[in-house]
């Protein structure tokens, strides 16, 4: 077996190996206002369904009249095949508390769509966790506003859509873009370097949802041109910022970012490619934590776990 093939056939076995060992596991993220026995009623519950803790993690905005989070990762007996009976169990633990809260079974990957345009380094490093069985994921498609990524994309036999796009165009291929998302159930869209804006519609059906890189340490050097408005102004740090959109422009919840030094000696070329190299680790951290179910967004704010 050769080329495509043969990295359809790895990466397949990934995904088998992964559903294999996570059939008994699930996740549990919770929201609510802070009160005594939160942590208690929670881990009450787990117990009496047979359930062990693998891992807990909580904050608390302010011990008074704050906001409280909660990420509890456990596994139990068959858990797989229980899967109503765990939430429909749990309801009345989370009206007690007036909770938000979810419970996703981690053998259930997630199905991400990629969206990519002429740079294709996030691209790569994305579709490179994969195929090493570090981000786990189905990826069904990939859409592009240009060709330059179907060969790297085919080749890796998954399916490449060139859908163009021009003002005129906009609604129609966004259309056409839900349409596909649709077909192919996504849960979620990596932005890797996708230069369209997307309309309030799109992302309003698709909410925290999309997550995008920017190529700039937010809230500093926002919009277009950041590498050559930093050269311009001298920095001496450069840095990347995944979020996720919103209807304001880069002013999404912020999941991840870094940064790196430069000098005067560094020109525009030059931090461009410092940039890049942040950009891809920063997106790949930002996916997998979403993938993980390691995010709650509150308000404008994320709490990663």
């Amino acid at each position: 077996m050769r080329g495509g093939g043969w990295v359809e056939s790895k990466t397949k076995r990934h995904e088998h190996l992964y559903q294999e060992n996570q059939k008994d596991k699930a996740r549990l993220l919770i929201s609510c206002p802070d009160q005594p026995g939160i942590v208690a009623a929670v881990s009450d519950y787990l117990f009496k369904q047979g359930a062990n803790i693998l891992a807990s993690n909580q904050y608390s905005t302010d011990r008074h009249n704050g906001t409280f989070f909660m990420r509890i990762e456990f596994e139990a007996p068959d858990l797989h095949m229980k899967e109503a009976m765990f939430k429909t169990g749990f309801t009345p633990v989370a009206e007690r508390f007036d909770m938000e809260w979810d419970i996703i079974f981690a053998y259930k990957m997630k199905r991400m769509a990629i969206f990519v345009s002429k740079e294709l380094h996030c691209l790569r490093e994305l579709l490179w966790e994969w195929q090493s069985g570090d981000l786990m994921a189905d990826i069904p498609l990939v859409i592009s506003n240009h060709e330059d990524a179907r060969e790297l994309v085919e080749s890796l036999q998954i399916p490449f859509y060139y859908l163009p796009m021009t003002k005129e165009t906009k609604q129609k291929v966004e259309e056409e873009q839900l349409r596909l998302l649709t077909e192919y159930s996504i849960d979620v869209i990596a932005l890797a370097r996708y230069m369209r804006i997307l309309s309030p519609e799109f992302v309003a059906r698709q909410k925290n949802k999309i997550i995008n890189i920017h190529h700039s340490f937010l809230p500093a050097f926002v919009g277009a041109k950041p590498y050559e408005r930093a050269f311009d102004r001298g920095v001496k740090l450069i840095g990347a910022t995944s979020h996720y959109v919103t209807d304001d422009l880069d002013e999404g919840p912020i999941i991840e970012q870094d940064i790196m030094r430069v000098n005067h000696q560094d020109d525009v070329r030059k931090i461009k490619k410092i940039g890049a190299s942040i950009e891809r680790s920063v997106l790949a951290r930002a996916v997998k934590w979403h993938l993980e179910d390691r995010i709650i967004v509150h308000g404008n704010k994320t709490i990663v776990f």
